[in-house]
């Protein structure tokens, strides 16, 4: 199978790091070429109670990765027994995404962002396909549509602002490249990680007049 075809999230995603929180947004798209297979894939994964992950990639090595890291987060917590760190959790699904792009045939493809809390504070993480980790202090945007969201951040974001402000723009960024990246579509997945835990919401694509 040509890497062209295989099942792909195609994606728009977004973190944005808050005083507060951290807020995670993205698309429900997911396509094979030109042909969209489902318009209501999930492409953010809570991995803990207190982290979850955007995806981005080949939906089949995505899904492994997911499935890998609550894994590996779970034995660490048995072993220590103490809730692993959001910077240890980044290191270790780097490490994962690091060693699926070392596949002789079919190497993987995934890129995550991930957010969560722990005894620190609040944290957000780029996890590029080639397996680098970097910690971001702002917002990052990844996908297909990423290019439209960052149009929208550059104008728009303000550093520290709270989640509840981040959560409207991030909403706003992610409608804005389903409005024009036609491998992102559908509707808008929002999570929320603060000190209350993780809240998932989906909402409706609707219209934005950029100010």
């Amino acid at each position: 199978m040509e890497q062209e075809q295989k099942l792909k999230t195609g994606t728009t995603t977004i973190g944005i790091i808050c005083p507060d929180g951290v807020v995670l947004g993205c698309d429900s798209r997911a396509t094979v070429g030109n042909m969209i297979i489902t318009k209501d894939i999930t492409k953010i994964e809570q991995i803990s109670d207190t982290m979850a992950v955007t995806i981005a990639g080949s939906v089949s090595d995505i899904q492994l990765l997911v499935k890998l890291i609550k894994a590996e987060l779970k034995l660490k917590e048995i072993r220590t027994g103490k809730r692993p760190s959001v910077k240890a959790a980044a290191n270790l699904l780097g490490n994962l995404v690091y060693s699926a792009i070392r596949q002789p045939f079919f190497p993987g493809v995934a890129h995550f962002l991930l957010g969560g809390s722990d005894e620190i504070g609040f944290h957000l993480y780029d996890i590029f396909p080639d397996g680098s980790v970097t910690e971001i202090n702002d917002y990052v945007c990844s996908g297909s549509g990423s290019v439209f969201e960052y149009g929208v951040m550059e104008a728009e974001y303000i550093k520290d602002m709270p989640v509840l402000k981040a959560r409207e723009l991030a909403q706003k960024s992610v409608n804005v490249a389903l409005q024009r990246d036609s491998a992102s579509g559908n509707s808008i997945r929002i999570v929320t990680i603060t000190d209350k835990g993780v809240k998932t919401e989906s909402v409706r694509r609707v219209s934005y007049e950029l100010k």
